[in-house]
């Protein structure tokens, strides 16, 4: 069996410690290499790789398990040993780190476990036992699995590349709804749980907003370790929310600088820091995210006091099927999950199949940071879905970080609420509701009634030692004399001309401009280097470089997710900020479809589309799908049934609604065959024609080729070539042309 590895060298050293990058789950060595060009600039050896399974490389997905992934990686540690770039701490023990997000995560923590070899480890938004993780309490948590299982088919098996052992687990386990003893044991050979104590000092992130691996998994992997461990608890996570890109790459080029590259002077981050969401930054009027701190990690169950609740004995339903259910987090659909975090809005109960419990108006502020937990006690066995509410006064609900808690409960038991950081303002109640069903779970087919009580109050714990920098004052305490100063003379100055400050006349039908755009990180690495180019109505534009050339932070800036150091982003004449009324004529594909596999394409779209809260006949939801030539019969089916190319069509479709003027796509044609790749391209051109813009990010040269009619292409940051693709390929492939460019201006 071969692996897909790259070995990137050091730069401006002989030897020097190496770093293995893995990989999240469906990904490949292709998805950490611009992280791996930053390391190698950085001086270290970094090897990525694509597991058995995934991208080019043989074998069948064994869910890390020892017996194959654990083994392939300490193989690749033995090849690292063999390097002459490699520093060594011993004849065939090369200093060595790894890290990696998810599937990624735990192959850095059992690599370390069963290989003494390996130094440091900073695995992130990863589990601790696979089996709680998609059957917690005994629970089948069906979407995420289906996302595992089905998302890697092959078209030679239903569940794709996986171990046959594997398959058939799922299959198993999904055809019933109920776990058996076997897939337990299966799902925990794969996990940290069983493995021995990790010694290698570790820095462990875990995302806030995650259903899939919550903030209790990397508590248990935080308490089985036997080395240095600092705890990182982030806004973003499996479910969106903000992903702190350049706060996680610090702190974990500073974990290897200190335990590979023994360098003097790094602050290493605390035994504990959770990231919680500030005010508006005046300077940019971005969301700002503010680090609290404590020098000892405190668990989920430190501080605890009881607040009583209010609810009686309650009789709740759970229907035939299990259907219809109530909705908490939206696996698979990343963005529109995170929609929630503007208040908790996509959140839905159903009426009849929940108890809820109330605690009377807080008196002060309180933030609960930890798992709150209640004493519950019912007629019979139960499965139900523990969820915290934020009341406001006016009776407004609005759910805890959109996450829910399977527990089983036969007569009485304790009832553990997902661990979370979260303020809950004065005035306001927190609401425990207890349902019977939730859409991202397999609960009981037959129709139960439960009778319902809470025995005891709400035990909400917290972090007293958490300590956070003080927020800077506000602009206008120390610039007032000037601001009114400005207003008054703003009083001379043509209304006119003040308008222009953030509306460009001149460039009012010009779809896309962008001036001397630049975007320097905290290390000193430019990843956008004074970058200009312009679009105009019609055009197909095709954006090329290759792997770290800055593509991807300019969309991201374009978006108004990143906000530049330098130049400026116009759309329609408009200013790009974060929030700007603009951006609603921009439609956006990136990062990959993601959809709820048990819904229909259409329901998936409009499901969407009601989530942006803008009204059901802006959609033009039928424009959008003629334009993606999805037939009324697919779009009837359920999306797990859809081949890559009909995902990709509908993730377009779902670009496409209220039919915006500009188009932004990320690698539209990933994974499509050559038919498909052609109806996409007649997809995009088609979408031209009617006068709008697409501007297409892809590393096809030939597919770019024959579908944009201009290319911008970048490498290191920085335009090396702009213009209409016949006038760059001159008669040439434009293959030859860009390699050509790349090599000689690079």
């Amino acid at each position: 069996m071969a692996l897909d590895a790259t070995f990137y060298k050091p730069v401006g050293v002989e030897k020097a410690p190496a770093v293995m990058l893995a990989h999240g789950f469906g990904g490949s060595k292709e998805s950490q290499a611009g992280a791996a060009v930053k390391l190698a600039r950085q001086g270290y050896a970094v090897l990525t790789w694509s597991a058995r399974g995934f991208g080019r490389s043989e074998g069948e997905i064994a869910l890390n398990s020892p017996d194959y992934e654990v083994k392939d990686t300490r193989q690749l540690i033995d090849w690292l040993a063999e390097r002459p770039e490699v520093r060594l701490d011993g004849t065939g023990d090369p200093r060595v780190g790894m890290a990696g997000p998810s599937y990624g995560g735990a192959i850095s923590l059992l690599t370390a476990a069963y290989d003494g070899r390996v130094d440091a480890i900073v695995p992130s938004i990863t589990w601790h036992d696979l089996s709680q993780s998609l059957m917690p309490q005994g629970v089948f948590k069906k979407l995420w699995a289906g996302l595992f299982f089905t998302g890697e088919s092959d078209g030679s098996t239903a569940c794709g590349r996986f171990l046959p052992a594997v398959c058939e687990m799922y299959q198993e386990v999904a055809r019933t709804g109920r776990p058996t003893d076997e897939a337990r044991d299966l799902l925990r050979e794969s996990s940290p749980a069983i493995a021995p104590p990790v010694r290698a000092p570790m820095l462990l992130i875990q995302g806030q907003s995650d259903s899939l691996f919550p903030l209790d998994q990397a508590d248990h992997n935080a308490r089985a370790a036997k080395g240095p461990v600092s705890v990182v608890w982030y806004q973003g996570g499996h479910d969106g929310g903000e992903q702190e890109t350049e706060r996680l790459a610090g702190l974990t080029s500073d974990w290897f600088d200190h335990y590979l590259n023994n360098e003097k002077g790094i602050t290493l981050p605390p035994a504990f820091t959770v990231t919680r969401a500030g005010g508006v930054d005046s300077r940019n009027g971005r969301q700002s995210v503010v680090a609290a701190t404590a020098d000892a990690y405190p668990g989920l169950e430190n501080a605890t006091r009881e607040l009583p609740l209010e609810g009686g004995q309650q009789a709740v339903q759970n229907p035939a099927g299990g259907v219809p259910a109530s909705i908490s987090a939206l696996p698979g659909l990343g963005a529109l999950s995170s929609l929630g975090s503007l208040g908790g809005a996509f959140s839905l109960d159903m009426s009849g199949q929940n108890a809820s419990f109330t605690t009377e108006p807080l008196d002060t502020a309180l933030r609960v940071t930890g798992s709150p937990a209640l004493r519950v006690k019912t007629d019979r066995e139960a499965t139900l879905f523990a969820k915290l509410y934020d009341v406001s006064p006016d009776g407004r609900a609005a759910l805890a970080r959109r996450l829910a808690a399977p527990v089983k409960i036969d007569g009485e038991g304790d009832v553990v609420l997902p661990a979370l950081d979260y303020e809950f303002s004065r005035g306001h109640r927190l609401r425990v509701v207890l349902s019977t069903t939730d859409y991202g779970f397999s609960s009981p087919a037959e129709p139960l009634t439960y009778e319902i009580s809470a025995v005891s109050g709400l035990s909400v714990p917290s972090a007293p030692s958490l300590s956070a920098p003080a927020p800077r004052p506000p602009v206008w305490v120390w610039i007032a004399p000037a601001v009114a100063l400005a207003v008054a003379a703003g009083l001379l100055v043509p209304r006119r001309r003040r308008r222009q400050d953030d509306f460009d006349e001149a460039s009012a039908e010009v779809p896309l401009r962008i001036e001397g755009l630049t975007k320097t990180y905290r290390n000193g690495y430019k990843a956008v280097d004074d970058v200009s180019f312009r679009v105009e109505k019609g055009q197909v534009l095709g954006l090329l470089g290759p792997n770290g050339a800055g593509k991807t932070t300019t969309l991201r800036m374009l978006m108004g997710l990143i906000h530049p150091d330098g130049g400026e982003i116009r759309i329609f004449g408009h200013r790009v900020g974060p929030g700007a009324p603009v951006l609603a004529r921009l439609g956006s594909f990136v990062e990959g479809p993601g959809f709820l596999p048990h819904l229909s394409g259409r329901d998936n779209l409009e499901l969407y589309w009601r989530a942006t809260g803008r009204p059901a006949g802006d959609s033009r939801m039928e424009e959008a799908l003629e334009v993606a030539a999805l037939t009324d019969e697919a779009l009837a089916r359920p999306v797990r049934t859809y081949s890559q190319g009909m995902r990709q069509r509908l993730a377009i479709a779902q670009a496409m609604l209220g039919l915006p003027d500009l188009l932004v796509l990320d690698e539209p044609t990933n994974g499509l065959d050559p038919p498909q790749i052609r109806q996409m391209r007649e997809v995009l051109v088609r979408y031209a024609e009617a006068g709008r813009t697409v501007i297409v990010s892809s590393h096809l040269l030939s597919e770019v080729e024959q579908t944009c009619d201009r290319v911008v292409v970048m490498a290191r940051g920085r335009k090396v070539a702009d213009g209409p693709v016949a006038e760059i390929v001159g008669g040439r492939g434009l293959e030859d042309v860009f390699l050509e460019i790349i090599g000689s201006r690079a």
